[in-house]
Order: C-alpha cells, then sequence, then structure tokens
C-alpha cells in the first residue's frame, strides 16, 4: 500500500467549503449533531419484504432523532436503490433536521443484470451529473458518492465503480463513502481508490469499521488520513458491538479522534425505532453514552458535529 501507511496523525483542520444538503449547501458548522451513515429510504432484492419505503415512517423517525438531540442526517442510499429524492426535501423541511443525498452504485448483487449493463459506459458522467445537476428528475443535487468492496477483496464490480466514482470525485472534489462488507477490505480500498487512482485520503469515508474490530487495520487506515465510520448496532456479529468504544478509543488514543465518525445504518423497516428497533435515536440514546464513557463527552461532541462536517465539507 502506497497511501502513507505509518504516517503521523494528522492534524486537525477547519473544514473547507460547504455540505450540500437536499435543500442546498450550508456551511459545515450548521449541521449540528450528525448521523454520519444511516438511511431513510432503501429498496434491494436482498431486503425482501424489509424495504425502507414509508415516508411518514422516515418523517417519524427523523422526528424521534431530531428529539434525541440530532441535527442532521447523511443518506448513504446510492442510485437505484430507492433514494426518494423528491421526498428528501420535504422530510427536511418537515423535520428541520438536514439530510445528504448519495449518488453512487452498491455491489452487483443489489441490481438486475440490466440495469448494472446500461450503466456500463457513462457511469462517472452519472455520478458528476447526479452531484452537480440532480438526482433524475428532482433537482437536489447528491453530496457525496457511495460504492462498495467485497468480503475481504475487490471484484470486477467494486474496481469499476470505485474507478468511477475517483473520477467523479476528480471532477467534483465529492468524497467518496464506502460501504466495507462485513468492516473488511479496508487497505485493499485504499490501495486503489489513493494509491491506484489518486483520491486524497482525506476524501475517503470508510463504512462499517465496527463489524471487524482489528485493531491493527483501524490504525493502518487512520494513518492515511482517511475518515472511519463505525455504525450500527451491527446486524452481522453483535459481539462486535461491545468492542467497538474500546477500537474508537484506541485510534482517540493514538491521535486519530478527528478522523471518527458515527452513524446508525438503518437498513430495513424492522430496524427503525418507530417499528419497534433501535433506529437513528439509538445512537444519541445508548451510543453516545456509551462512548462518552469510553472518550470523554467532548470528544464524542466533536465526532458527532465537527468531524462529518469536514468530511463531507466540499469546494464546490
Amino acid at each position: 500500500m502506497n497511501t502513507a501507511r505509518g504516517a503521523r496523525p494528522v492534524p486537525a483542520l477547519p473544514a473547507v467549503g460547504t455540505v450540500r444538503t437536499v435543500l442546498g449547501d450550508l456551511s459545515p458548522t450548521e449541521l449540528g449533531v450528525c448521523d454520519a451513515h444511516d438511511h431513510l429510504f432503501l429498496s434491494s432484492p436482498l431486503l425482501p419484504g424489509q424495504e425502507l419505503r414509508d415516508a411518514s415512517a422516515a418523517t417519524a423517525e427523523l422526528v424521534a432523532f431530531r428529539a434525541a438531540g440530532g441535527g442532521s442526517v447523511v443518506q448513504w442510499t446510492p442510485y437505484g436503490l430507492g433514494r426518494r429524492a423528491a421526498d428528501l426535501p420535504l422530510l427536511a423541511r418537515a423535520t428541520g433536521v438536514h439530510i445528504m443525498a448519495a449518488t453512487g452504485l452498491h455491489q452487483a448483487a443489489h441490481y438486475a443484470p440490466e440495469s448494472i449493463d446500461r450503466l456500463r459506459h457513462g457511469l462517472a458522467d452519472l455520478f458528476v451529473a447526479e452531484l452537480t445537476e440532480g438526482l433524475a428528475t428532482s433537482g437536489v443535487r447528491a453530496g457525496f458518492i457511495k460504492v462498495a468492496g467485497g468480503f475481504h477483496a475487490l471484484d470486477a464490480h467494486a474496481r469499476w465503480t470505485m474507478t468511477a466514482a475517483a473520477e467523479a470525485h476528480h471532477a467534483t472534489g465529492a468524497p467518496i463513502a464506502v460501504h466495507l462488507e462485513l468492516g473488511t477490505g479496508a487497505l485493499d480500498v485504499l490501495d486503489l481508490l489513493c494509491g491506484e487512482l489518486g483520491v486524497p485520503p482525506d476524501r475517503v469515508i470508510l463504512g462499517h469499521l465496527n463489524r471487524s474490530p482489528d485493531p491493527v487495520v483501524h490504525l493502518q487506515a487512520a494513518e492515511t488520513g482517511a475518515y472511519l465510520a463505525f455504525d450500527g448496532p451491527s446486524r452481522a456479529n453483535h459481539a462486535t458491538d461491545w468492542r467497538m468504544p474500546d477500537a474508537v478509543r484506541a485510534l482517540a488514543e493514538a491521535g486519530f479522534g478527528d478522523r471518527l465518525l458515527l452513524g446508525g445504518d438503518t437498513t430495513t423497516a424492522g430496524a427503525r425505532s418507530v417499528d419497534g428497533g433501535p433506529g437513528m435515536p439509538y445512537l444519541l440514546r445508548r451510543v453516545r453514552p456509551r462512548l462518552e464513557l469510553a472518550l470523554g463527552a467532548a470528544l464524542v461532541e466533536r465526532v458527532l458535529t465537527v468531524n462529518p462536517g469536514r468530511a463531507f465539507a466540499v469546494e464546490w
């Protein structure tokens, strides 16, 4: 890997640029407490019967999140998975919660083969158009690019989508958020995006690191300057949940507290708090106080408010 592994901790820097929300560009300081990885709408053949399609439920979830102290949500739902882009501004206005939308493409298994074939040429152009013009005909512009790796590896689909994401980043400056399958493959992603494709590491956000609590890999990824997102509670391996505070504390103690992000990653209807699950409020109701015991309230506040602004701000 050629992305400065072993480098000294990256110093805290002020956010540069603006954060692109569904209601327009904002100063990073306006985000408030941010759920940096979640979903309001999501449909996939891999989650039959659990689709997030109900706008009233999404509204109720945002209201509950705001009541718990939340100020903004970053929706990681990419192209073709039911983003409901036209509904997002309505939800933001109705609830007072800032919402960021994504362009990008998930793993191939989430799409019909013919859908992938239609995108075979011009994928980077699609990402750029959704970042600068809008998602489909909604006029809602995406604020970042979401792609996905595989389990401990990158297949041809992942390399194709990440190459397109890198091209779109170079054209717009937009950050690239990466679904790591069960939290694995972080270093392979950084080798490709940063080592081969020239994306600055501080423009890369690695998701699901709580699902593979490997302190060595976490440290190596943080040393590059990438952002590390811990989002859950995990449904992959619940034993990782109680190990997450130790993983986050180790990174903070190594000097990487300014590279940490937190999110809820609500991917199914049953996981919403309004349907009896933990949902978005869980991040502030349970995860936040647990992390405050490990990190202290001041650092957790910074992780929830300052770091997302730095991670998602762009000089558009």
